[in-house]
């Protein structure tokens, strides 16, 4: 599941990279939500559990801030290269981890802290590689 869903992201950046400013970042918000939303439906539809109490609150914070989040996301893949904003989106491995490790007390293995420390190497590496190529030209 993890290779199909970076497979798929990969093709949804590149996509969004190629519609560019054709169409607002809103309009192609609204179908990849859409999408999303028929798809994990359709997923979880044997397995639904209806929320209760403040759950509906923290349903609602979630498709609050992933919605800004997307918006902003396309906004930025339409107007620099995928190659650039990209690898950015693993910084949300690390965010996610930190909020796992401060409200839920996790406690992670060296090879997760590994995967960390590689992906900011990676995206430092990136950042470099791009630069250095920008002052050769």
């Amino acid at each position: 599941m993890a290779i199909i869903s970076a497979v798929f992201t990969g093709l949804v950046f590149v996509v969004i990279r190629q519609i560019g400013n054709k169409d607002h970042p809103i309009v192609v918000v609204n179908y990849f939500m859409t999408m999303s939303f028929v798809v994990s439906g359709i997923l979880c539809i044997n397995y639904w559990i209806t929320p209760q109490g403040w759950e509906w609150l923290v349903l609602l914070s979630l498709g609050v801030t992933g919605y800004y989040g997307q918006v902003y996301m396309t906004k930025a893949m339409q107007q620099s290269e995928t190659r650039l904003v990209a690898p950015l989106k693993y910084i949300e491995v690390i965010f996610t981890m930190l909020v796992g490790v401060i409200w839920f007390q996790e406690g992670y293995t060296f090879m997760s802290v590994s995967g960390i420390l590689l992906i900011l190497v990676s995206l430092v590496m990136n950042v470099y590689v791009v630069n250095q190529k920008k002052n050769l030209k």
